[in-house]
C-alpha cells in the first residue's frame, strides 16, 4: 500500500535569471512525496515551464490523477506499469510524471537500500562535470559572474546569447575565464544565417558547442545551421520527447534532454538510447529546480557527454539537499545515500 502527497513551493533566485526570451526570478516547483506501509518515503518534483505549456497551477490540477494511478498499482517496484498508467490518464504534462516518477524511484531504491546509480549498474566515475550557466545581464556584470563561477571552482560554463551583443559578451566571458569550456545556449533567438555568422565568431573564442541556436518551430533553419556550422550544435527545445529524437538526427550533433521535458528517469534513459543509436552525443539539462529533482538527474550522469544540471545552483535557499557537486563535479559515490540522495533539510 502506498500513500502519496505533495505541495507547492515557491523558490527565490540567488539572482534574477534572464535567457533571450524571459527573465525569472523564482522558481515555482511542486514536491512530490509516496510512502510505503513500512513508513519509507520517496521524494520528487515538478519544475514546470510555461514555455512547454506546464504551470505549478497544472501541475497541481492533475497530480491528484496521476497519484491515484501510484496508488492504484501500490507497488514501488512496478514502476514500468505506473508509467503506462499515468500516461493514459495524463497524456501530456510531463514535469507532473517526471515529479511522481523521481519519487518512485527514490524509494524503490531506499526499498532496496542501494543508490539509484548502483541499482542501474553504472559507473560514477564516467559522471562528466556539470555546466554553471551566466544568465544574461550586463555585459560587465556577466563577466564578473564568471569571474565568481571561475573562483568557485567550475570548469565549464554556459553563457546565455540572444542578444545584439553577443560577441562582446563572449569575448569578456572568455577574457574572465581563459582556461574554461564555454558552450552558448541562444535559445532559439537567432535566424539561420545569424547562426551560422555566430558560430564562426564564437570558434574564434574556442566555444565547445551551440546548443539552440534557432526556433524550434524551424527545422530546416536549424538543418541550414547543422550543415555550415563552424561548431557542433545541440538542440534543446527542438528535443523534447522520444520521437524528436530521430527527427532532429540529420540536424544536429548533440541532444539537451530533461526529465521535465520528457517525463521522467526512465523516458529519459530510453532517449539517451534512441540518441546513441543515430550517433548523437547526449546532454542532461534541467529547469531551475530543487535538489528533490536534480539530485535524480545526476544519477544518469554517468550516460552522458555533458551534463548541465546547475539548477539548484541557482536557488537562494532549498529546503532540499541532494547528491554533492564541487568543483563542477557530480559526487555520486560521495552522497552515501540510497534512493536519490534528497533529503530534505531541517
Amino acid at each position: 500500500m502506498l500513500t502519496t502527497e505533495f505541495e507547492r513551493v515557491s523558490y527565490p533566485l540567488a539572482e534574477e535569471f534572464t535567457i533571450s526570451r524571459s527573465t525569472q526570478t523564482e522558481a515555482e516547483n511542486v514536491v512530490v512525496r509516496i510512502t510505503d506501509d513500512g513508513g519509507m518515503t520517496g521524494v520528487g518534483a515538478a519544475a514546470p515551464s510555461a514555455h512547454y505549456g506546464e504551470t505549478a497551477d497544472t501541475v497541481e490540477a492533475v497530480l491528484p490523477e496521476l497519484l491515484d494511478a501510484v496508488e492504484s498499482v501500490g507497488d514501488p517496484h512496478g514502476i514500468a506499469r505506473i508509467e503506462r498508467k499515468m500516461r493514459e490518464r495524463v497524456a501530456d504534462n510531463p514535469a507532473a510524471r517526471a515529479g511522481v516518477e523521481i519519487a518512485l524511484h527514490d524509494l524503490a531504491s531506499k526499498r532496496l537500500g542501494v543508490p539509484l546509480y548502483r541499482q542501474w549498474g553504472l559507473d560514477p566515475a564516467d559522471a562528466p562535470p556539470t555546466s554553471f550557466t551566466v544568465g544574461l545581464d550586463e555585459t560587465e556584470t556577466m563577466r564578473e559572474k564568471t569571474e565568481s563561477a571561475v573562483e568557485a571552482g567550475y570548469p565549464v560554463l554556459k553563457v546565455k546569447l540572444g542578444t545584439d551583443r553577443d560577441e562582446e559578451i563572449v569575448g569578456a566571458v572568455r577574457e574572465a575565464a581563459p582556461e574554461a569550456t564555454i558552450r552558448v545556449d541562444a535559445n532559439e533567438a537567432w535566424t539561420p544565417r545569424e547562426a551560422v555568422r555566430m558560430s564562426e565568431t564564437l570558434a574564434e573564442y574556442d566555444v565547445e558547442f551551440v546548443e539552440q541556436p534557432v526556433p524550434a518551430t524551424d527545422p530546416e533553419g536549424l538543418k541550414f545551421v547543422y550543415e555550415r556550422s563552424a561548431l557542433p550544435i545541440a538542440a534543446d527545445e527542438s528535443c523534447v520527447a522520444l520521437a524528436d529524437v530521430p527527427r532532429v538526427a540529420d540536424r544536429v550533433d548533440i541532444v539537451n534532454l530533461k526529465l521535465m521535458k520528457c517525463g521522467g528517469l526512465a523516458e529519459a534513459t530510453r532517449m539517451i538510447h534512441a540518441a546513441r543509436a543515430h550517433g548523437l552525443e547526449v546532454m542532461l539539462g534541467c529547469m531551475i529546480e530543487s535538489n528533490a529533482a536534480i539530485a535524480a538527474a545526476c544519477h544518469l550522469a554517468p550516460l552522458l557527454d555533458y551534463a548541465d544540471l546547475d539548477g539548484a545552483l541557482l536557488l537562494e535557499s532549498d529546503d532540499y539537499e541532494g547528491v554533492p557537486i564541487e568543483d563542477g563535479r557530480i559526487r555520486l559515490r560521495e552522497s552515501n545515500r540510497s534512493g536519490t540522495g534528497a533529503r530534505r533539510v531541517d
